[in-house]
């Protein structure tokens, strides 16, 4: 299967400098209006398709993003690999701003979210013990170290509701539970790319820290997006260096991002709703055909 990479840009990433044959075009999704018209276009030889979540502007807020669209028109355009960039805040003193953490696992705190394309109809259960595609994720890490880019490799990210920032009491309690980073946006955007059978990973860009640190107890926005505009041009060069690098046939991912769907469905075919499954076209194409 031929490789094409998603890129859902966060907070200060509306663009993907470089791309080549650039072409807009607004995909349609029966699961709503996705965050803004998909950007296609290459990076070498490689086809990449760039979504900015929160929309050009900066419109949508994490609550009011519709995650379920997105990844449905990333779907439907063939999209194999997602990386997602976005701003976090950070529980560790050695997790300072400007870092890149490769996260490897997710803590779901959000409560307003439609975090599924299945339900009553068709219910399915994916399993998210492994939600990050480890072989993307290593392509990550080789190419911020190509460029020089400061990373670490692995952490937990917990995912909060918002768009408040943390209480102090809720931060010192995610800190002492041993979560490293925390933002808005990771969930359920990974647990609808893994029912869509999509690898992902998250690149998390750390921002602040939150506010745990007595020296730092204060987070404000103005203080984010300076360290946001810092590290953009980091994030143009790490992406750029990943599709140029990246490999033509999609990699198998060993975490069973691609086969998510071979067990989960539980509903008789007899019983599923035909409207539900006419919303599932995409998703189910592999399973179905």
């Amino acid at each position: 299967m031929k490789a094409i990479v998603g890129i859902i840009g966060g907070s200060g990433v509306y663009d993907l400098p470089g791309l080549e044959d650039l072409r807009e075009e607004e995909v349609a999704s029966p699961w709503g209006v996705p965050s803004d018209a998909l950007r296609f276009g290459r990076i070498g030889a490689t086809e990449c398709v760039f979504l900015p979540r929160h929309g050009r502007g900066h419109r949508l807020s994490p609550s009011g993003i519709n995650y379920r669209a997105n990844i449905d028109v990333l779907k439907r355009v063939g999209v194999t690999d997602i990386v997602s960039v976005s701003a976090c805040g950070s529980f560790k003193q050695e997790f300072y701003p400007g870092l890149f953490v490769l996260v490897d696992q997710f803590v779901d705190r959000t409560f307003g979210r439609q975090s599924s394309f299945f339900g009553n109809g068709c219910v399915a259960h994916v399993s998210m013990a492994h939600p990050v595609a480890p072989l993307l994720k290593a392509r990550i890490a080789a190419a911020a170290k190509a460029e020089g880019i400061a990373y670490v490799q692995g952490g937990t990210y917990v995912a909060m509701e918002g768009p408040q920032f943390s209480s102090l009491a809720e931060s010192l309690a995610y800190k002492a539970a041993g979560f490293d980073v925390i933002g808005m946006t990771a969930m359920p955007e990974a647990k609808l790319a893994r029912e869509a059978e999509i690898s992902y990973a998250t690149v998390a860009m750390v921002t602040d820290f939150d506010c745990w640190h007595p020296a730092h107890d204060d987070v404000d926005v103005a203080t984010i997006l300076k360290t946001v505009a810092a590290n953009s041009n980091n994030a143009a060069r790490l992406l750029a260096r990943l599709l140029r690098d990246f490999p033509a046939e999609h990699e198998l991912c060993p975490v069973g991002s691609d086969r998510a769907l071979d067990a989960a469905i539980v509903t008789a075919p007899a019983a599923r709703d035909p409207a539900l499954l006419q919303k599932l076209d995409a998703i189910l194409k592999r399973v179905s055909s």
